[in-house]
């Protein structure tokens, strides 16, 4: 589903991502973490097509994003660090408006189940602006699952969000990964390496815009993961 050869990307002088190469099949889900800085959201946001590379190719659903960046966003989903919500609409008038770009035919229905799914329903009818910082974030969750993408970019998706919202979430993330159906690829992005382990069925790890890990959670030893993190993160 996402297929990444030789990505480079450049700000002036400062290189972000060097040589990145890897690909995902379809319907898994992978976990990327590294420190502050590793190119992590540069990564993300190429994949969305809201950066462009400064070198490399990349495949997404079989689609060039250099020549098919239009056809690639329809089958994207991405939540960012910014939660990309009218403040001044409500929850339920921000997911209808959002369900009219994609020209969904079942808005209604599509709207109410993930308002459920994220535990917004009672506050359908409340301005975004009245909303904590983790209400946000869920409703962001809802919108970027809004189209049925076949692949979710997440971004940092556990920040703002309590214990019963994060569970909330992997929960939620655990479905699109496990129901059998192989439609949703997912790759998200977190600095909680716990968190990471629990959704994420392979791990990257990207250290200084290089990828230094690709382990299969299966292969990894979930008590020593954090110590292998430290070292990889710590080399020069």
């Amino acid at each position: 589903m996402i297929e990444v050869h030789n990505l480079t990307k450049s700000f002036g002088p400062h290189t972000a991502l060097q040589d990145v190469t890897f690909s995902i099949e379809t319907g898994a889900s992978v976990t990327l973490v590294g420190p502050n800085g590793a190119g992590k959201t540069t990564l993300l946001r190429i994949l969305a097509t809201l950066s462009r590379p400064s070198g490399g190719t990349i495949r997404v659903g079989g689609l060039d994003i250099a020549e098919q960046n239009h056809a690639v966003r329809q089958c994207i989903g991405f939540l960012s660090h910014k939660p990309l919500l009218y403040e001044d609409l409500t929850a339920e008038e921000n997911l209808r408006f959002y369900a009219r770009m994609y020209n969904l035919g079942d808005i209604q229905e599509r709207v109410e189940t993930l308002l459920d799914r994220v535990e917004l329903l009672r506050r359908r009818d409340d301005l975004v602006r009245t909303f904590s910082r983790g209400m946000q974030q869920r409703l962001s969750v809802a919108r970027a699952l809004l189209h049925r993408p076949q692949v979710l970019l997440l971004d940092e998706p556990y920040t703002g969000l309590d214990s019963d919202a994060v569970q909330m979430l992997l929960d939620l993330l655990q479905d699109l990964s496990s129901d059998g159906s192989g439609e949703c690829t997912l790759l998200l992005t977190t600095h909680n390496l716990a968190q990471g382990l629990r959704t994420g069925r392979r791990v990257m790890i990207l250290h200084r815009g290089r990828l230094v890990y690709d382990v299969l959670r299966e292969a990894i030893d979930v008590t020593t993961f954090s110590d292998t993190y430290r070292r990889l993160t710590m080399r020069t």
